[in-house]
This record gives structure tokens, sequence and C-alpha cells, in this order.
């Protein structure tokens, strides 16, 4: 492994019977990146996060992780990640500060995890039973649980599902300040807008297989997919003028609605500048992006299951 490497996987492959969940994948992680799995269920996502923690054994393929064989040494590997708990392992009529005593005593090296809770903002539900906690703050517990050993990787598997749209970025927020911490993040998730807005670079799996990698900005710009600029005119304007601008591929108008595509990222300032230099008046103007959802429909042929 080279010395910017976390984690370094090859040909890994693993079975279920006759199921096959991943099929001889190969990438690798770099230290103090925000890494991302995505895919739909049955991906193969959990079963490959979960070969990387040493929690399921590989049929074949090579595995390391900061150096180390997650079978071989993982008494030693588990000293320096993080693992995010499924909620189903904590006992509901357990208290939130119990939760964090037991753990610490799993561990020889810990932080003092009252500076968790204030970090997190779990300091006036310590003493309140897991069962009572919200769906927010039960996360907030399972990322103190997973820094608890201060690791140089923390693994998030699917953290923000079932949060409603307030409460996961209040998630992505936390998970951007795990990683400007120094700490190497490797999530998996199938929202394609967390995985966007958070991960340096982005691995997307179906079928146990590696469809793509690279970063989001990236897989986007390979797309090549059209911006749209869509905005409402009031009264008879000619649009013609709009296929005037070189970066404008097509022009379309249904009733009052105007529809401007092409594939340059100018394409917002042209449309713009146009519309102020001839006077047209205009309103509810919006745009619409091509993203990594799109990206998957492309290599894919379908949406993400979720």
């Amino acid at each position: 492994m080279q010395k910017d490497t976390a984690i370094q996987v090859e040909k890994l492959h693993k079975s279920y019977g006759k199921l096959t969940a991943v099929q001889d994948i190969s990438f690798s992680v770099r230290k103090n990146e925000i890494f991302g799995i995505v895919g739909p269920n049955g991906a193969g996502k959990t079963t490959t996060i979960e070969c990387l923690e040493g929690l399921r054994s590989p049929d074949k393929g090579l595995v390391r992780v900061l150096g180390l064989d997650p079978q071989k040494n993982r008494r030693s590997l588990h000293e320096r990640i993080g693992v995010q708990l499924q909620e189903s392992r904590i006992a509901s009529q357990i208290k939130v500060w119990e939760v964090l005593d037991l753990y610490t005593a799993l561990y020889s090296r810990t932080v003092d995890y009252k500076d968790l809770l204030e970090k997190l903002q779990l300091s006036q539900v310590r003493s309140r039973f897991y069962s009572r906690l919200s769906g927010g703050q039960k996360q907030r517990l399972f990322i103190a649980l997973s820094l608890i050993n201060d690791p140089e990787i923390v693994f998030f598997d699917e953290l923000t599902t079932g949060l409603d749209p307030q409460a996961r970025r209040v998630i992505w927020d936390l998970v951007r300040e795990v990683n400007e911490s120094g700490k190497t993040v490797v999530l998996t998730t199938h929202f394609m807008e967390e995985a966007e807005r958070l991960c340096d670079r982005v691995l997307i799996m179906d079928h146990g297989r590696i469809i793509t990698l690279d970063s989001p900005e990236n897989l986007v710009k390979k797309l090549g997919a059209e911006h749209k600029i869509i905005f409402s005119i009031k009264g008879r304007v000619q649009i013609e003028s709009f296929n005037e601008l070189a970066t404008v591929e097509k022009v379309s108008v249904f009733r009052d609605k105007v529809t401007i595509s092409g594939k340059d990222q100018r394409l917002l300032a042209d449309v713009v500048n146009h519309l102020i230099e001839r006077r047209i008046p205009y309103y509810d103007l919006q745009t619409q992006q091509p993203n990594l959802d799109d990206v998957f429909i492309s290599l894919t042929g379908k949406e993400i299951r979720k």
C-alpha cells in the first residue's frame, strides 16, 4: 500500500450460497477523504463495507485497511477504526451515558465522551433512555460511539436512512466535521444527493459490481447531460433570438413557460444577460442541473431502487 492509501481492495468476492453479493471488485481509498459507496439496496454495499471492517470474511481477494488484514489483524484494526452501530444493537432501556461508558471500556485508547456529547448536542439527553431519543439524536449517538476510540477511519452504513430532510442535513454537517478533524470517512448510501454533497469520490455499485468510480463533479461532467433554464414570460415574446446564443442547443415553449437547454456551463449567464439586454420580462426562473441520479440512470438504464 502507498503511504497515502487508507484502504486497498483487490478482486474482492463474496457469495451467500448461490447468491453472489460482491463480484471481484477492486478499488482504493485515500487517507483523509470522504469515500462513498452508493447504489440501490442489494447492490453489495453493506457486504463490501463489512468485509473492510472484518465483520465478514471474503471468499477470495485481498483487503487491507491501514495496512492490516481485517481477518488476521481484527483486534488491532478495531482499535484504529470506528464503526457506526445499527439501531437494533442498542438496548432500548439503556441511557445515553451508559452506552458511551460501556463502549469506552472496550478500547485501550479513548477520548472523553463528555466532549463528544457537547459537540454532538447530546449533553441535554445524556440521562435519557435510548428508546426516548429522536431519530436524529439516535444517529448522533451512533456517530459518538464510532468516534469514542479516536479512530483513523470511520465507517458509516446508511447513516441517514429514515431521517427527515432537516435531520439529514444536520448529520451531513457532522460527517464533514469528522472528516475535517483529519479522519478518513467511508460511507454507504442509496441517497445520491447525500453522496454528491459529501463525497470526494463516489463508487457506484449495482448487482455486486462496480459501475464507475470518480468524483461527483467528474461523473456528472462525463455524462454530458443538458443544463436547463426554465422561466415564465408575459405576453408574446420573440424567443427566436435565444438561438443566436452559442451555448443554447434547444428552445421550447409551452403556454407561458420557456425551456432553454444546453451543455455549456455558461448557459445560465448567457440566458440571463440576454433577457436583461433585450428587456424581456420574465419570472419564476429555475435551473435544472444534471446530478448523480442522472449518472446512475444513464449507466444502469433504471432509477435507483430504494
